[in-house]
């Protein structure tokens, strides 16, 4: 598989995770949580938009900044499956909870903080193309940002998934950036008669 393929891999799984925590699929994760599997291993392979992008500084820093990201969606990941693992105990669900709201080194890089870190990461890349693929960027900021606000503020599952679809739409847009180009222009040199 090349690289790209990863990412589209990647987005897909991101997004299909999604769907999952949208509830707009069937609840069918008995006995495997499988919105949390589908969000790891799409994050793991989100990874790879590291190397698909132009090298620069700022490619630099989005590098690191999406790995951090990763590192924290793995860790967000495995707490989730603690939680699921309670399967129906509530009260063994909300003591772990108070505990990790009670411990700010896992609150903060887990939770909190280090999961934006991926969508921060994966929009500084995307800010790279922000003078050739305009739309698509915007795309990819303005759905990082509703994802966000959707998880935090709205607490609404519609709302992530829509943001969702934008956020990958617009980084499989700038991921498929030069097939589009070649493609538009075969059609001018040669319109449809």
């Amino acid at each position: 598989m090349t690289t790209k393929q990863l990412c589209l891999l990647g987005l897909l799984f991101f997004l299909i995770s999604y769907l999952f925590f949208s509830k707009v699929l069937p609840d069918f994760q008995i006995p495997i949580d499988f919105a949390h599997w589908f969000n790891l291993i799409g994050a793991c392979f989100l990874l790879s938009f590291n190397d698909v992008f132009p090298k620069n500084k700022l490619n630099a820093v989005a590098s690191i900044v999406t790995a951090l990201g990763v590192i924290a969606h793995i860790g967000l990941c495995t707490i989730d499956f603690i939680m699921f693992s309670f399967g129906n105990n509530d009260l063994a669900r909300e003591a772990l909870s108070i505990q990790i709201s009670n411990t700010p080194s896992i609150l903060y890089p887990f939770i909190i903080v280090g999961p934006s870190l991926l969508f921060i990461g994966l929009s500084l890349h995307a800010i790279n193309f922000i003078k050739t693929n305009t739309i698509s960027v915007l795309m990819v900021l303005f759905g990082s940002i509703t994802i966000g606000f959707s998880f935090f503020i709205l607490k609404n599952g519609v709302y992530m998934l829509l943001s969702c679809v934008v956020f990958t739409s617009g980084l499989g847009l700038l991921l498929c950036r030069k097939e589009i180009e070649i493609k538009t222009n075969k059609q001018k040199q040669f319109p449809k008669l």
